[in-house]
């Protein structure tokens, strides 16, 4: 199986290699013949690539530890659900994990966007499979997944304790997926520059590529702050470190490309901006991939760094290189054909939004950046801490949130100031009167306030939209239910938006509660004694032990009540590694949309004691709710998009060869 692996590996880089020459000759050259082959070429090279990933999963699951990366990251006692997370637990895999992903979107593009992106289609196909034949290019001469041991061990070290959950099933491939994914609106972009593109027909194809990679990119996050907050036991969710950060960043430029390509679609504003704006993001997941695996940075996510760094920084110059040679090259071609009519505007909105989305992506740029700086030029590096991000982001968040409010109430256009008045005077009202009920409640910390009374701005204005909206057909003699739904069914990007910002408004909620508001103690109990935190008390019970191969777990039953409610179970679980010389927590969670009770427990000592550190953490039960709502509000962004027929998708593509389309 290794030797059918490395060969899949070596025909998936000759694929991908004939792919980029024959698809820049056929085009350059007028050959139709020579294009479509290129093209089916994309199609052969995720083939082999499944090819190569059955194989190593085969080695995974028949504990092949002669294989060195089975060895190095799976063990006898390692339970075989886990043999998905192992796969891509180190560099070897996970490389051939993004190349598989890419090649398949490669693939995906290719036959979708036959007839959209006709021109500029074997540009686009050359650029995305030059991306794939660098990962392939990697994983057949310095991290290939099936090199063998020259002996074959009794047993492999075994996988990092910290991916043993089920977290880690899905949120590192949607990290991976959502950095690696960038490309294709990138792709698109510069091979529509590199065709003459003088249109928007590129428009609507980088919208829902950049939308895709925007959705599992930010749901990737999410699952990782659930992840942490569940096992790592640091009692948070997001602790600003640079693995974090890294994966944050696109996901912040993406966000202002989302929302400036609108105003393209619309007004055919922005066309340079949004040049701009696609390929810093991909610039931005390079870096992402570059800090993931090539480790430069001190992370405590560091489970599969190396040192190939230098060739991922090299691709990185390569990237940013090429972008900036097409923009330069093109530049003519990206004038828009309308400009700013006014401040008091929809559009002019979206672009200040994008400076504060660019400058929230800039200010943890330099944060992560700030230890290799430092190194550089002091000699040590000096890490940049949670203070630095929430002292100067947190501001810049509240100042988005604000124009998340306002922004879509204004018109495209123009807005008068009586227009702008009678939109947000119902926001300003209900915002004042909850700001009112809150601090009879107590909440009287500024930033707090903030928080709660512009998200209910965005709330209402949403509200507002959908009720004026729904009672407008609603007079057409349209029952509630089909109304609402048919509006939402008449603009989809809009109303799919506006979901979108209830999702990051609940996501606000859950940040501020816990942020602001959050109970710690840290204590240390016998069996029988209790602790208080907040209204909660809690009384440990006593410690289970359960021997395994490979580790000692620690079962550490508690009993949690509430201002005189009847006591309930909890269970916090530890476990410790000795070949390793770690140890994993699994907090103990009781969660409602008020508040969470969290448990987790460091330490077991001699005598029977535990310590424990008990937090109530408020709000944070509405964070996991912000991840369906933000699929589900792209799920409605997509759905309005044409799907191509059968017959147009077979056609052979990307032979628009003009004089204009060749250049």
């Amino acid at each position: 199986m290794a030797e059918t692996g490395s060969v899949a590996l070596y025909i998936a880089l000759m694929l991908a290699a004939y792919a980029v020459i024959g698809s820049v000759l056929g085009k350059l050259r007028h050959s139709f013949s020579l294009v479509e082959s290129a093209q089916r070429s994309t199609y052969l090279v995720p083939l082999a690539l499944g090819v190569a990933t059955a194989a190593l999963m085969e080695a995974f699951l028949r504990h092949d530890f002669q294989v060195e990366y089975v060895a190095a990251h799976s063990n006898l006692a390692m339970n075989p659900i886990y043999t998905w997370v192992a796969f891509y637990a180190g560099n070897e895999g996970s490389l051939l994990y993004v190349a598989l992903v890419l090649s398949l979107a490669a693939a995906v593009t290719v036959a979708v966007e036959r007839r959209t992106l006709a021109a500029a289609l074997p540009y686009t196909t050359a650029i995305l499979m030059s991306v794939v034949a660098f990962f392939m290019g990697l994983l057949v001469t310095m991290a290939n997944p099936f090199d063998l041991l020259p002996f074959v061990p009794a047993d492999g070290q075994g996988i990092n304790p910290l991916l043993t959950h089920p977290g880690m099933f899905i949120h590192p491939p949607m990290i991976m997926t959502g950095l690696i994914g960038v490309s294709v609106p990138f792709s698109i972009a510069m091979g529509t520059l590199l065709a003459g593109g003088q249109r928007d027909e590129w428009v609507e194809p980088m919208r829902v590529w950049g939308l895709l990679a925007w959705v599992i990119l930010g749901s990737g996050v999410l699952l990782g702050a659930w992840w942490a907050y569940t096992i790592l036991g640091w009692g948070g969710y997001w602790g600003w470190d640079p693995i974090e950060n890294v994966a944050l960043m696109p996901w912040l430029v993406l966000t202002a490309f989302l929302h400036s390509i609108m105003a393209q679609k619309r007004r055919g504003m922005f066309r340079m901006w949004n040049i701009a704006l696609i390929s810093i993001a991909f610039i931005l997941a390079l870096f992402g991939i570059f800090i993931n695996r090539g480790g430069p940075v001190p992370s405590v996510h560091s489970f599969a760094s190396s040192t190939m760094g230098w060739v991922f920084l090299g691709f990185l110059g390569v990237g940013l290189a090429f972008s900036l040679t097409v923009f330069f090259f093109r530049y003519n071609a990206l004038s828009s054909r309308a400009s700013l009519d006014s401040m008091l505007s929809r559009e002019a909105a979206f672009l200040l939004n994008n400076v504060l989305l660019l400058g929230i992506a800039c200010v943890t740029l330099w944060g992560v950046i700030y230890p290799l700086v430092s190194q550089l030029f002091r000699g040590v590096a000096i890490t940049v801490g949670a203070p630095f991000y929430n002292q100067v982001n947190g501001p810049l968040f509240l100042a988005l949130i604000f124009l998340m409010g306002v922004g879509p109430l204004l018109p495209w256009r123009h807005a008068s100031a009586a227009t702008l008045r009678n939109a947000l005077q119902t926001p300003t009202l209900v915002a004042l009167a909850t700001l009112g009920v809150l601090v009879v409640l107590g909440i009287r910390k500024p930033f707090a306030l903030a928080s709660f009374g512009l998200c209910s701005v965005i709330v209402t204005g949403i509200i507002r939209e959908w009720v004026r909206g729904t009672m407008a057909r609603r007079s057409l003699g349209e029952n509630y239910a089909l109304a609402f739904g048919r509006l939402i069914a008449a603009n989809r990007p809009r109303y799919g938006g506006y979901i979108v910002h209830l999702a990051i408004v609940v996501l606000a909620l859950g940040i501020t509660g816990y942020t602001f508001y959050r109970v710690q103690k840290d204590v240390i109990l016998g069996p029988g004694e209790s602790a208080t935190v907040g209204e909660y008390t809690i009384q440990f019970v006593g410690s289970r032990a359960l021997e395994r191969l490979d580790r000692t777990e620690f079962f550490n039953d508690v009993l949690a009540s509430r201002s005189g409610e009847e006591a309930r179970p909890m269970t916090v679980w530890r476990a410790y590694y000795p070949d390793k010389r770690t140890a994993a927590t699994r907090a103990a969670i009781r969660s409602t949309p008020v508040e969470d009770l969290y448990i987790v427990s460091s330490e077991s000592l001699a005598d029977g004691r535990v310590a424990f550190r008990i937090q109530v953490n408020p709000l944070v039960w509405w964070m996991w709710i912000a991840g369906p709502l933000l699929i589900l509000g792209t799920v409605v962004s997509l759905w309005s998009q044409p799907r191509l027929s059968l017959a147009a998708a077979s056609e052979p593509a990307g032979m628009a060869l003009s004089p204009a389309g060749s250049d």
